[in-house]
C-alpha cells in the first residue's frame, strides 16, 4: 500500500474495509435485473420484458445542508434515505418505476463504520423504492472536506412505457388536486431552517439536542426525519386510476413545484385548511415570523406529493392512498389562470 498517499491523508485500506462493511447493505437491494456485484468499474442492469416501447427516466439530486444536522447529532444511518427519495420521487412523477440507483459519497476522512452507516440508509431507501443499488463511489478528500464532514449525492434510473408517461397534458379545469402527506421538512430549505434555529451558531450542537415541547422530540430528531418515499404508493395508484399529473414538492414548495405539472393557462387553487400542517412548520414560521406565502414558497408544508385527478375519482384515490398507510387529502382544484392561489 502507498504510505505516501496515506501520509497525504488518503487511507486506501480504510476504503477497502468500508466496501466490505457496506456489502451486506447493498446486497439486500438487489433485484432481478442486477448483473454485477459491487466493486467493478460499472454497474450492469438488464431491462426485463413486459414493456412495448420502454423509455428510461433519470433523476439526480443530493441531500443539501440537511447533512449539517447529521454531523451535529452524529446520526448517519437515515440521511441516505433522503438522497434516494429526492431522486426516485422525481422520476415516479413521470409514471416511471425505479430500476437502479448509484450514490456518490465524498468524505474528509474515510471511517469505514461511518461510511457503512451512511450507505445503510441509501440501501434502506432503495428497498423502499424497489430500486437496486448497483454501484457508487466513495472519495476521500482530505483538505477539501473537514475531517468529520461529507457530501452525499446520487442518481436513479427508471422505466415507463412511452404511452403511459405522465406529462400533465391531460390536466383540465375542474380536476381535483390530491395531496399526500410529507414526513416533515424532507430535504429542502435547510439553509433557512438552520438560520431560524440558530444551528449555525457556536452552541449548535446543544440546540439540535434540545427537546422542544411543540415538536414532541429534540430539534435534531425532528429535522432528521427522513424524506418519505412515495414510489410504491404512486405506482399502485397509477395502475388503478387516471392520474393526470404528479408534482413532487421539493425546494420552492407549492409555489414553484405545482405549476410545473400544469399546462399553460391553468393554475392550482389550494384550500389551506384541507390538511394538517405539521408542527415543525408552525414552529419555524413562529421563530422567524415568516409570511405564509414565503413558507409555501420554501417548504412542503406537510404535503410531499400533489396529483391532478378526475373529480369523480378523487375520493377513491384518497381512500386507496390511506389504505396503503398514507395520509391523503383533496387539497384543491385546477382552475383557469397561472401559478398557485392559496384560499
Amino acid at each position: 500500500m502507498s504510505n505516501a498517499y496515506k501520509e497525504a491523508g488518503v487511507d486506501v485500506v480504510a476504503g477497502y474495509e468500508a466496501v466490505n462493511l457496506m456489502k451486506k447493505h447493498v446486497k439486500k437491494t438487489f433485484t432481478e435485473g442486477v448483473m454485477t456485484d459491487i466493486g467493478g468499474f460499472g454497474g450492469l442492469f438488464e431491462l426485463g420484458a413486459g414493456y412495448k416501447n420502454p423509455v428510461l427516466v433519470s433523476g439526480t439530486d443530493g441531500v443539501g445542508t440537511k447533512l449539517k444536522i447529521a454531523f451535529l447529532t452524529e446520526k448517519h444511518n437515515t440521511i441516505g434515505q433522503d438522497c434516494v427519495a429526492m431522486c426516485v420521487n422525481d422520476i415516479v412523477c413521470c409514471g416511471a418505476k425505479p430500476l437502479f440507483f448509484l450514490d456518490y459519497l465524498a468524505v474528509g476522512k474515510n471511517i469505514p463504520e461511518k461510511v457503512a452507516d451512511i450507505v445503510s440508509g441509501v440501501a434502506d431507501g432503495c428497498v423502499m423504492s424497489g430500486a437496486a443499488l448497483i454501484g457508487g463511489e466513495t472519495a476521500e478528500m482530505p483538505g477539501f472536506y473537514p475531517v468529520d464532514e461529507y457530501d452525499l449525492a446520487g442518481f436513479a434510473v427508471g422505466i415507463v412505457d412511452k404511452d403511459k408517461i405522465i406529462d400533465g397534458k391531460g390536466v383540465k379545469v375542474g380536476n381535483k388536486l390530491v395531496g399526500i402527506a410529507s414526513s416533515g421538512v424532507h430535504s429542502n430549505g435547510y439553509s433557512l431552517v438552520r438560520k431560524l434555529c440558530g444551528i449555525n451558531e457556536a452552541d449548535a450542537k446543544e440546540r439540535v439536542n434540545t427537546y422542544v415541547d411543540e415538536l414532541g422530540a429534540t430539534l435534531g430528531e425532528t429535522l432528521l426525519t427522513p424524506t418519505k418515499i412515495y414510489v410504491k404508493t404512486l405506482l399502485s395508484l397509477i395502475e388503478k386510476f387516471d392520474i393526470k399529473a404528479i408534482s413532487h414538492i421539493t425546494g420552492g414548495g407549492f409555489i414553484e413545484n405545482i405549476p410545473r405539472m400544469l399546462p399553460e393557462g391553468l393554475k392550482a387553487t389550494i384550500t389551506r385548511d384541507s390538511w394538517e400542517i405539521l408542527p415543525i412548520f408552525k414552529y419555524l414560521q413562529k421563530l422567524g415570523n415568516i409570511a405564509e406565502k414565503d413558507m409555501f414558497n420554501t417548504f412542503n408544508m406537510g404535503i410531499g406529493i400533489v396529483m391532478a385527478v378526475e373529480e369523480n375519482e378523487a375520493e377513491a384515490i384518497v381512500k386507496a392512498a390511506n389504505d396503503m398507510g398514507e395520509k391523503a387529502y383533496i387539497i384543491g382544484t385546477v382552475t383557469e389562470g397561472e401559478g398557485v392561489e392559496l384560499c
